[in-house]
């Protein structure tokens, strides 16, 4: 894949079929369909999709609350990964801190989702804690924090 046949894109509705696809390959616990209903009708919310040669292949969901951005959901397709997806997705979201004058990143990452966690270290993330037993399975999550240099 070449990065110049990546575009990414406000989701709408209609995309919610094939983001949840995605959710449910990637996640043992996906969100629903009315969990994204729900964060497009939020107001703090933001969600992109990332489209190669019009097919989705991974999205972004994130908050912004005060000078705080919360990274809730992030997830690409098996056969874009390692593609730099997760990447320009990211770096699409970091670019709205800037004009937000954000002072942090923050996200709860599965304990042994080692791949993720390191993508995010490469990203500038460093761990901060751990939420004991905080998925619905039992599982620990990793907290990780991006301190943006915008300030």
């Amino acid at each position: 894949m070449n990065v110049e046949n990546l575009s990414i894109r406000v989701v709408a509705e209609p995309d919610l079929d094939a983001i949840l696809r995605i959710e449910e390959g990637c996640y043992p616990l996906p969100w629903s369909f009315q969990q994204f209903v729900q964060e497009l009708e939020n107001p703090v919310a933001s969600l992109f999709v990332c489209e190669v040669e019009n097919e989705i292949v991974g999205y972004i969901c994130y908050w912004l609350i005060a000078d705080e951005m919360q990274i809730l959901n992030l997830a690409i397709a098996p056969k874009f990964r390692r593609k730099g997806v997760a990447a320009q997705l990211m770096t699409q979201a970091f670019s709205r801190c800037l004009p937000e004058h954000l002072s942090s990143v923050w996200l709860e990452v599965r304990a042994a989702n080692q791949a993720a966690i390191a993508l995010y270290q490469r990203h500038g993330f460093k761990q901060s804690g751990i939420r004991k037993a905080y998925y619905r399975d039992g599982e620990d999550a990793i907290v990780m924090v991006k301190t943006l240099k915008n300030q």
